[in-house]
């Protein structure tokens, strides 16, 4: 029987679980966190809200996502 072409043996690190795990972990955690700083701004438009939730979220995607590839990196089998 030939081998399935869906299996894949990847070596290093699996990017496709570092996204997937970015992607969770900055909801659960930026979402509030983005919440939370936006008490005290003044956010008249929908556009001003978007911006803000862009400029302050972006920073929290980037090192959940640095913290999810150390992580990754330091625990791969």
């Amino acid at each position: 029987m030939p081998e399935r072409v869906e299996t894949t043996n990847p070596e290093g690190v699996d990017y496709g679980w570092v996204m997937q795990v970015t992607f969770v972990a900055t909801i659960l955690i930026g979402a509030p966190i983005v919440a939370f700083l936006s008490i005290n701004a003044d956010l008249p438009s929908w556009g001003a809200r978007a911006e803000f939730a862009v400029r302050v979220g972006a920073p929290i995607w980037f090192c959940t996502a640095l913290i999810v590839f150390a992580y990754a990196k330091r625990n791969q089998a």
